[in-house]
Parts: C-alpha cells; structure tokens; sequence
C-alpha cells in the first residue's frame, strides 16, 4: 500500500455565531464537575504531602 504525506493548511472554520456561542456555553458548564475533580485530587495530593512533611520534621 503506498501512503503517501499530505500537508494541509487550514484557512476558514464556518460556524455560525449562535451555535459557537451555544457550544462555548456548554463548554463552560462541563468545566464545571472538572473543576471539583481537580481540586479534589491536588486536595488529596497535598494532604498526603503536608501528613509527610510533618510526620518526617515533628516526630523524627
């Protein structure tokens, strides 16, 4: 099979104003339980981190 290499340049998105501004809104809204993933997991990272901390400069 030949494959050959094909470069391509995109010069224009055609999307109407509405359904950009319809989609940015929904983008906005699935951020949203994102933003409780992350901080719940740097929340649990950092616990971990500081119980270290004090468990190596408290109780050595």
């Amino acid at each position: 099979m030949d494959e050959k290499e094909v470069k391509m340049t995109l010069k224009d998105i055609d999307i109407p104003f509405w359904n950009l501004v319809l989609f940015l809104i929904k983008l906005a809204f699935a951020s949203i339980p994102a933003l409780f993933v992350v901080t719940f997991v740097m929340g649990l990272f950092f616990s971990l981190i500081g119980g270290l901390f004090e468990a190596i400069m408290f109780h050595a």
